[in-house]
């Protein structure tokens, strides 16, 4: 059950958005076990089955098999949906990564987007990371021109620092950013959440349940395989995962016992409460993943909800990891 503190709008885009929104990293498969489509599509029909609205996908994710997926899976729907995805990651034969924002790459991945998608017209278009080879000037100048030709409704920059995110605003008209942004990894909180409220930007929050770490179906047993990319996260390691874990016991047993809720619900709240423009974005690949949407809409957290859980995590986490493995390199 949503109310007024649940949904956002978001500059540029005239459709009301659940501040729940389905990531599709994982549906692309690469890092996560591989795809599973079947599975993937019941994902995304579950997710707008509990009132999600927004799903942000990405050319990356698979190399456009998410974006594939999503677009099968909204054949006939995608006009009550809001469609985010990506711009300016490019990749080689091999697979590897390599961020390119040049107009001449954002151009052709549109194009590219567009067809997968199976849509003429993207909601939200975001710069997946930053590019130090293209001036910020070319990068902006050629994503304004999108909106501006109607192929883009709004614009927004992931991963971006402030000092970016002020370049960019100076030549396009800039809506969304989006950060990395949890209990547990909040870096943001110094200087790009002041930045999104000073802008009125919304911000789309990933990871905000830190790759499944604050589920709530995670213990010392869990093991990580195959391309897992949680292999390479030191918080899934010995011997900071059991305190990661520690952290998770307390914090199910605070939201249990004050809201009657899971973990994995107060974890959601907690950054849709952080700040009125944040927007939750919900990863998951198994419709079963998606059980719980609803428990995270509907209540609010307090101020004092607030100084209690940060008692919680300043207990068990020493030192905050923040996800700066993940970022991928320059050309």
């Amino acid at each position: 059950m949503t109310n007024q503190h649940d949904t956002i709008k978001i500059h540029n885009i005239d459709k009301t958005i659940v501040r729940i929104a389905l990531g599709t990293w994982a549906i692309g498969g690469s890092s996560w076990g591989g795809p599973d489509d079947d599975n993937a599509i019941k994902t995304i029909h579950a997710a707008l089955d509990n009132g999600i609205n927004m799903i942000d996908t990405a050319p990356v994710y698979g190399f456009g098999h998410a974006e594939e997926v999503v677009g099968k899976a909204l054949k006939g729907k995608r006009d009550n949906i809001v469609l985010a995805t990506k711009v300016g990651l490019n990749w080689d034969n091999s697979g590897k990564m390599f961020r390119d924002s040049s107009p001449k790459r954002i151009q052709k991945e549109i194009e590219d987007s567009l067809r997968r998608l199976n849509t003429d017209y993207i909601d939200l278009y975001q710069i997946h990371w930053p590019d130090d080879k293209t001036p910020i000037k070319e990068t902006a100048q050629a994503m304004e021109k999108l909106r501006k030709e109607g192929k883009i409704k709004a614009i927004g920059v992931s991963n971006f620092s402030t000092k970016q995110i002020e370049e960019f605003s100076q030549y396009a008209d800039l809506a969304a950013i989006q950060p990395p942004y949890n209990m547990f990894e909040r870096s943001i909180e110094n200087d790009i959440l002041p930045c999104a409220e000073k802008h009125k930007l919304a911000t789309l929050c990933y990871g905000s349940i830190c790759r499944g770490l604050l589920s709530g179906k995670m213990n010392k047993d869990t093991k990580f395989t195959g391309d897992d990319l949680r292999k390479s996260d030191p918080k899934f390691q010995p011997p900071l995962f059991e305190h990661y874990l520690a952290a998770t016991r307390d914090l199910e047993e605070y939201a249990q016992k004050n809201y009657n809720k899971s973990l994995l619900a107060l974890a959601v709240r907690w950054v849709i409460d952080r700040y009125k423009g944040n927007i939750a974005l919900w990863g998951a690949r198994k419709p079963q993943q998606i059980n719980g949407v609803q428990d995270a809409l509907g209540w609010q957290l307090t101020k004092e909800d607030y100084k209690e859980l940060d008692e919680i995590l300043a207990k068990h986490i020493k030192k905050n990891i923040e996800p700066s493995f993940m970022a991928p390199p320059s050309r």
